[in-house]
């Protein structure tokens, strides 16, 4: 048997949530038949699998100790401030992080380096963040970015605050994201929403347009043309939807592909752009985030905008693209 206190970015979440988490490898079927055998106590007494746990809750686990070592496990996590200079907001509740472009949010495999990692090593660093005592919980992304899409992410730090952005991420009332894209052509209309449902295949990681009968989804993605440039649009980008990759294949969706994109992009275009500017790299760049008003244990960010300012490769080739232009 082993003793667990709740601490306060835990709390909020079921009993069941709990033990599915701390004890990460263990099957459903045998958690379940914990709670069936009543081998699991808070603060003494037996409780259902959906009773939500309070800070400084005492949790029993009663397992054979062989048991426990074949079902936890153990984070490799190194305390470490090398994010620091990427913080966009920070409080007690979230993290903003200004993501670099080609850094994974979460790892694909287990020697990838991701943002969620550094995150974690940070709050380690910090103190605010202690794997060893905190064993159901780990501030972890709200939402994701394309590996190749700079800008901001997200973060939760415990429990209640990551579970309210999953809803506004989810549900987008109360959220507004806008990008900086940078797009072939110039754009026949100053502002404008793509309606087009998506459908992604799993095999291939693609995305395509599709009828909702043909298995799309509801897609919704308004523009603002910021700058017109002779052959380049810069655009103001915002998602009502949260499709995969929705901005870059409804861009292309209208012939208007973003620029480095190598995936939905024009090849031609961008080798012509890479040739004449040295940059082959995807011109996506998350840089602003706005909220309405929020409940608690967000309402600091209530009514509050937020921006990333576009890295130093980005802002380049902005500076040329307009030096370009008052030469024409």
């Amino acid at each position: 048997m082993r003793k667990y206190i709740i601490q306060k970015s835990e709390e909020g979440q079921t009993l069941e949530k709990y033990i599915q988490k701390l004890l990460k490898s263990a099957p459903n079927s045998f958690i379940y038949k914990l709670f069936r055998k009543k081998d699991i106590k808070v603060n003494g007494h037996h409780e259902d699998r959906k009773f939500v746990v309070s800070e400084n809750d005492e949790i029993a686990v009663y397992i054979k100790e062989e048991q426990f070592e074949e079902f936890l496990k153990e984070k490799g996590y190194e305390a470490n401030n090398q994010i620091q200079d990427w913080i966009v907001y920070e409080d007690e509740n979230v993290l903003f992080i200004n993501k670099p472009r080609g850094l994974l949010v979460q790892k694909s495999a287990p020697q990838d380096e991701s943002l969620d990692q550094m995150v974690v090593e940070y709050l380690i660093y910090k103190g605010e963040y202690d794997p060893n005592k905190e064993l159901a919980f780990k501030p972890g992304p709200a939402h994701r970015l394309d590996r190749n899409t700079s800008g901001i992410v997200v973060f939760g730090k415990n429990h209640q605050s990551l579970e309210l952005l999953f809803e506004l991420f989810k549900n987008h009332d109360l959220i507004n994201k806008h990008y900086l894209a940078l797009v072939v052509g110039q754009m026949e209309k100053d502002k404008d929403t793509i309606n087009a449902p998506l459908r992604k295949d799993e095999k291939t990681n693609t995305v395509t347009v599709a009828s909702l009968e043909r298995g799309g989804k509801t897609a919704k993605t308004v523009y603002k043309v910021m700058k017109k440039y002779e052959d380049y649009s810069l655009l103001d980008v915002t998602l009502l939807t949260g499709r995969t990759h929705q901005i870059r294949v409804h861009l292309a969706y209208i012939n208007h592909p973003i620029i480095g994109d190598e995936k939905y992009g024009d090849f031609q275009a961008n080798r012509i752009f890479k040739n004449k500017y040295g940059f082959n790299k995807q011109f996506l760049h998350a840089y602003k985030i706005g909220f309405g008003d929020l409940p608690k244990p967000l309402t600091n960010l209530s009514r509050k905008e937020f921006v990333a300012e576009p890295r130093e490769e980005i802002a380049n080739i902005l500076t040329m693209l307009d030096n370009n232009k008052e030469g024409e």
